[in-house]
């Protein structure tokens, strides 16, 4: 999988060990907040293809690896790469679903408005979206249920309606990657149904998807790969190998002293 769970005898990677081919690959990532880490270390290698999910606590630093991979959050050291190559470089191949207590939804747009943005990539800067992008933002809507709500304004949708909005954007993008911030979050059963059956369609056309998800019971029912994460990776791979009991405990037991391990860590300017 390309994890390396970091301690003082780990042998220390070069960012080209990470294969090119490989759709993210992070390597010795740290980020802090006023000097107190969030994520620390982080080493990771993504499969291709494959529904992943990333589980841990409430502060954990889940949300924090997406945006700093998305570089929507600055890196106190470490790269991430894209199929070889910077976000910056890549950005038409990657599609992002926010989590919705983020967006502001008083922004006068409606929901057509929204899918549309996910066209912008296509059409040259000079030009607005024509014809062929809103009648595929319009099969994006229909595929999410939402077709009948295209000229509703956002703010007028309900939770579950505008998390269907923002997948149909993702969706319009036709990214070959995608990270989604707890997309199930506050959303009812038919909408949460709907959302897993769109991921996994998107697995079938060999997207590689990545999800910032909280509820343990449907991990194994929903992704095939997991990265239990409290600050660090404490274990990544295949949900059958590494969704386990012990795994858990060490996920969502013993973050106090991992976080002073770390802490001192950055005020020494070194790792343990």
């Amino acid at each position: 999988m390309g994890v390396r769970l970091s301690n003082r005898l780990a042998p220390t990677r070069s960012e080209g060990d990470h294969d090119p081919a490989c759709p993210v690959s992070i390597h010795d990532m740290t980020v802090a907040y006023h000097r107190k880490p969030v994520l620390w270390d982080i080493d990771y290698a993504a499969p291709e293809g494959k529904l992943i999910g990333i589980v841990g606590p409430n502060g954990a630093g889940k949300s924090t690896l997406i945006k700093a991979c998305l570089d929507l959050q600055p890196r106190a050291s470490g790269s991430v790469r894209f199929y070889g190559k910077p976000y910056k470089q890549q950005r038409k191949l990657v599609g992002y679903v926010p989590q919705r207590e983020s967006v502001d939804w008083d922004f006068p747009a409606s929901a057509l408005d929204i899918v549309l943005m996910g066209t912008y990539g296509r059409v040259p800067w000079c030009l607005q979206p024509g014809k062929k992008e809103r009648t595929l933002a319009l099969d994006c809507l229909e595929q999410v249920g939402m077709a009948d709500f295209a000229k509703r304004q956002i703010a007028k949708l309900s939770g579950g309606q505008q998390q269907r909005v923002f997948l149909a954007r993702a969706l319009a993008q036709d990214a070959k990657i995608y990270f989604m911030d707890e997309p199930f979050a506050g959303v009812d059963a038919a909408t949460e149904s709907a959302i897993i059956d769109l991921l996994r369609q998107l697995k079938e056309k060999q997207k590689t998807v990545i999800v910032v998800h909280h509820d343990l019971q449907t991990v194994p029912t929903y992704f095939d790969h997991v990265v239990l994460l409290n600050m660090r990776i404490v274990a990544a791979g295949a949900t059958s190998d590494v969704f386990d009991n012990e795994s858990l405990q060490k996920t969502y037991g013993g973050r106090l002293t991992l976080l002073d391990q770390a802490a001192n860590a950055v005020a020494r300017g070194g790792r343990t």
